[in-house]
């Protein structure tokens, strides 16, 4: 593995620059952790427990194991683990030897996982056994060798792959971890590709590490005696940051659930007393519904959204049931990933995605120009745009991509959104998503949270289809909470009731459920592709 790990880092290693001698590691969130908190709880899973000191232990030893196999500085290493302690125990492993992490969605097939391995460069897969059916078939597309966790005992003979642990069992743990420039690269995510092949976005050791301290020091309210629920997924950047690595920083406690629904999160956050909850508007609602049967409450302090817009009524909803607040934030996986807040202590605009980090630029630009970046007056409606400490470092292998998304220093995101004098953001909706009626902008937010207030809807997302006469027509597929009723004619007569006659949807489809991206977003491009007929 040795020789292809050089070529392979090389893909990603930092050019060449006078950067000083100043380092930096993600690593040291873990082993810092360890050191100051030795024995307070760090994960818990199932029945189990592990201490800080202990996790910072096993984590040495799977650096030990990878260490002899040739992973070291700038050597990309694929990671297809659900939210188990090894996902943590892997992620931080990789650092510490100054690998890259490249995480890859549980859910992707082989052939989608082939083509992250392939152009990330990836020397090996590291793959939980519950996921070896499409991970050890793209490792084979790709020619990468596979890692596996988590295969029971009985199982190892009937397998052609070495167990991570057997190998981490006689290594040599690692001493600490390596001390990185801070624009070395530590992970690669894939985007969600919402044209074409997924992008890998580099995110470098310093972006990642201050975007932690900027979380705790100016965002959150969260200390080493708090208890976190992650149950949002490690693979994607909101839950590997905002969770992982911000609970890590503080001190806290991780609860770890790999496969989401609302009754089990409830019965672990009361179980173990959670007292902040994070996750995208789909998990709030689940919540909600599972509060119906269960009608213990843990003690929260407040909620963490973000992933999409979580509709207003859904806020209101989670304050009666729940009583706290839920602050919503916003970024993406190229900002690392939060931009802006609704700082934790200070009053939610709800509406709003809040305010910039500290040390980041969020500003509104002309989405007309694609050349140069003009911003406008606050208040007036354009691209969100974003500069700061937390932006990647490009598209891997995609110059040309990383100079359309990044002009100036900009990153440019796609969205529209307003800027008010005192700095509360508020995202419209994706400039690709606005629909164009009769030559009226319409922008499927706005009708969203309009029949987001039915009290029969959960789910709702509003997209545009082709029509000969008015060139788009507005569409709306819905999601009933469980029991309820209503008739597509009666959900269109309650947002023609509250819209202008250019806005509510001429059809609206009543579905099971909506296709959901790794983040939690509603994948419209798919409800186009069924309906755009």
């Amino acid at each position: 593995m040795t020789e292809t790990a050089e070529m392979a880092g090389s893909a990603v290693s930092s050019p060449a620059r006078p950067t000083g001698f100043a380092t930096i590691s993600v690593a040291a969130i873990l082993s810092e952790a360890a050191r100051q908190n030795p024995d307070r709880t760090a994960v818990i899973f199932a029945d189990q427990k592990i201490g800080y000191a202990q996790l910072w232990w096993e984590t040495r030893r799977y650096a030990g194991a990878l260490r002899a196999r040739g992973v070291g500085r700038g050597t990309p290493v694929a990671v297809l683990i659900p939210n188990v302690p090894d996902f943590p125990r892997v992620y931080f492993a990789i650092l510490a030897l100054g690998g890259v992490v490249v995480p890859v969605h549980a859910l992707l097939k082989a052939d989608e996982i082939a083509y992250v391995l392939r152009d990330s460069g990836a020397v090996a897969l590291i793959c939980a056994a519950p996921l070896l059916g499409e991970g050890a078939k793209a490792a084979g597309l790709a020619g990468v060798d596979v890692l596996s966790v988590l295969v029971p005992d009985e199982a190892k003979a009937g397998l052609p792959f070495p167990r991570l642990e057997d190998e981490a069992s006689i290594a040599e743990p690692i001493a600490s971890y390596e001390p990185m420039d801070p624009f070395d690269t530590a992970t690669i995510l894939y985007t969600s590709g919402t044209t074409g092949k997924p992008k890998g976005a580099e995110g470098c050791h310093f972006a990642i590490v201050e975007q932690t301290s900027s979380l705790l020091t100016d965002a959150f309210d969260l200390t080493a005696d708090d208890v976190v629920l992650g149950c949002l997924p490690l693979f994607h950047t909101f839950g590997q940051v905002c969770v992982m690595n911000v609970g890590f920083r503080a001190g806290a406690t991780v609860v770890l659930l790999p496969k989401f629904d609302g009754a089990t999160a409830l019965d672990l956050l009361n179980k173990h007393q959670c007292t902040i909850m994070t996750g995208v508007p789909t998990m709030y609602i689940a919540l909600l519904e599972a509060a119906k049967a269960n009608p213990e409450r843990p003690p929260l302090k407040y909620g963490l959204s973000g992933g999409s817009a979580l509709p207003l009524a859904v806020i209101e909803r989670f304050r009666e049931v729940y009583g706290v607040n839920i602050h919503e934030g916003y970024g993406l996986t190229e900002t690392s990933p939060v931009a802006t807040f609704n700082v934790v202590g200070k009053p939610t605009r709800a509406g709003t995605v809040g305010q910039p980090l500290w040390g980041v630029e969020v500003e509104v630009a002309n989405p007309e120009l694609d050349d140069r970046i003009e911003l406008l007056p606050r208040g007036e409606l354009g691209e969100i745009v974003v500069r700061g400490h937390d932006l990647m470092k490009g598209y891997l292998h995609l110059p040309e991509a990383t100079a359309e998304a990044v002009i100036d220093g900009w990153f440019r995101t796609g969205d529209l959104g307003t800027k008010s004098d005192d700095d509360y953001i508020t995202i419209v909706d994706r400039k690709k998503d606005m629909i164009v009626r009769n030559g009226y902008n319409v922008y499927p937010r706005e009708v969203e949270e309009v029949l987001s207030a039915h009290p029969a809807v959960s789910m709702v997302a509003v997209f545009g289809v082709s029509h000969e006469t008015h060139g788009q027509e507005i569409m709306a597929a819905v999601t009933l909470m469980p029991g309820a009723t209503a008739t597509e004619e009666e959900l269109i007569e309650h947002t023609k009731a509250q819209v202008a006659a250019y806005k509510f949807p001429r059809r609206i489809e009543i579905v099971e459920s909506l296709p959901l991206g790794p983040s939690g977003k509603v994948l419209k491009r798919e409800l186009i592709r069924i309906y755009d007929v």
